[in-house]
């Protein structure tokens, strides 16, 4: 695979690469996790030669310069505006003590996208996402909104970021009855420590038609091998913020990963995007570099086919607790079909099943 190797989002006609650009370390302005202008544009222009054609950015991205990067990149002609699909996010504040100058109501999404249009110098973005569901916004405001965006012809599709299981089905099923614009999209973290969202949000984005996208496959660089027990290197700033001390658990992946990627003679960081880029629930994965070098060790893992055994011992490290009713559900093929299989799924005869075709009570 390459990231020429285009598929199409959701339930929708949309070709992405299989993997997205993140931006959100374009810009210094927020300090030395950042990556200049200079190095931000060479990693966009290495990006695009090998085919890739899909950016993640929101508009509070180093307060809004990734943005700003993006922009001039293409109006500058480094790059063919319409080959490329551009994605942002609406919803983080940028103007303090202004209740309206973020979230999800009709006021805030019409300004903050028009803010984003200017600063990307684009007279459209092709995906628009609601960054984090607003509890103090009807949804159906939300959605009203994104629909007149897409109808006004600033905005191509529109798709949502960290959002409840239950909302984004309520969204969706809205804009169905409604007529609305659908989303198309669903922006979630997922990566091997990060393995929860297979209880609700997975399985729901693939009943909607949502492609799922993952954010920090890397867990913040947690996986990216230069955490180790063995030489007891914290997580420092903000990831470390983000994260903390490192659990037993994690460990135990981060060992799993470590094993797999002596067997692959490759990174770590390769071999847990592989993983993850073979997950059945996932569209596509959202990678972040500083340097070019982090990018291309990065697009290495669209080259890496892990076996049956590498990927198992990597599920099995990492295999997530899950909320209710998900465990419970894994019985379920064997209550309803006592043995037989069913679509490939296998089940098992439980006690309550008579060993005979003896008539039932």
């Amino acid at each position: 695979m390459s990231l020429n190797s285009y598929l199409t989002l959701g339930r929708s006609g949309l070709r992405v690469s299989p993997f997205c650009l993140g931006t959100m370390t374009f810009g210094e302005d927020l300090g030395s996790a950042g990556s200049s202008v200079e190095d931000s544009e060479a990693i966009l222009s290495q990006y695009l030669e090998q085919g890739g054609n899909f950016l993640d950015t929101a508009n509070a991205y180093t307060r809004g310069h990734s943005e700003k990067i993006i922009g001039d990149f293409f109006r500058q002609g480094k790059g063919q505006r319409d080959r490329v699909v551009i994605a942002t996010k609406f919803f983080m504040n940028l103007f303090a003590g202004d209740p309206n100058g973020g979230g999800a109501g009709r006021k805030a999404i019409m300004a903050q996208c028009d803010e984003s249009l200017r600063r990307l110098q684009t007279d459209y973005i092709d995906l628009y996402y609601l960054h984090n569901w607003d509890r103090f916004t009807p949804i159906e405001e939300t959605m009203s909104a994104l629909d007149d965006l897409v109808k006004a012809g600033k905005v191509r599709y529109v798709g949502f970021s960290d959002a409840p299981a239950w909302k984004v089905a309520q969204a969706q099923t809205m804009a169905h009855f409604r007529g609305w614009n659908p989303l198309i999209a669903l922006q979630i973290e997922y990566s091997l420590m990060q393995r929860t969202v297979e209880g609700e949000l997975t399985p729901m984005a693939e009943e909607m038609g949502l492609g799922v996208l993952a954010w920090s496959p890397l867990k913040s660089g947690a996986l990216t091998g230069k955490y180790t027990r063995a030489n007891g290197a914290k997580m420092q700033g903000l990831r470390g913020g983000l994260i903390g001390d490192l659990s037993e658990k994690q460990y135990d992946i981060i060992d799993a990963v470590a094993k797999v990627a002596d067997e692959c003679d490759a990174s770590p960081s390769t071999v847990a995007l592989a993983w993850l880029q073979a997950q059945k629930g996932l569209s596509c994965t959202i990678i972040g570099a500083r340097t070019k070098e982090q990018l291309d060790t990065n697009l290495k893992a669209l080259e890496l086919t892990l076996t049956a055994e590498q990927l198992a011992s990597l599920s099995d490290a990492s295999k997530p607790v899950l909320n209710f009713p998900a465990d419970f559900l894994a019985q379920a093929p064997s209550i309803s079909h006592a043995g037989a299989t069913v679509n490939g799924v296998p089940s098992q005869k439980i006690f309550l099943v008579p060993d005979d075709d003896s008539p039932r009570w």
